[in-house]
């Protein structure tokens, strides 16, 4: 892989990185109502249940997201890691290169296809 090349993937991986913390901070902004209230009942009228089960599940489903979100975050400094210590591009099972086309659809993994797949069925 060409400096050029990894250059390119370094600033792929920082943009995304960029995206990703804001995404992140309006998710969780969302799933805590922007002020700090969980479950978001604000005032002092009655809540219907189903209202607050909605809210409930609401409030879940943004926190799993944020959740998914910081692990790729994770996975991008990771990444980011591998690089400065001369590792990216290489895949952490069987050592060989991964193919430029992989790390254009993902620029964060760890593996080749053949050994993200093993990886993906053992788990």
């Amino acid at each position: 892989m060409t400096r050029s090349d990894l250059e390119q993937f370094r600033r792929s991986l920082i943009a995304l990185r960029t995206r990703l913390t804001g995404n992140i901070a309006r998710l969780t902004g969302e799933a805590l109502n922007a002020n700090g209230s969980v479950g978001g009942a604000t005032s002092s009228a009655p809540l219907h249940p189903a209202d607050a089960g909605s809210d409930a599940f609401e409030q879940e489903f943004t926190l799993s997201l944020v959740q998914n979100e910081e692990q790729v975050l994770e996975e991008i400094n990771d990444a980011l890691a591998r690089m400065d210590r001369g590792g990216y591009g290489k895949c952490e099972e069987c050592q060989g290169t991964i193919p430029k086309a992989r790390l254009q659809a993902l620029p964060y993994t760890r593996h080749c296809v053949k050994c993200a797949r093993r990886v993906q069925q053992s788990s």
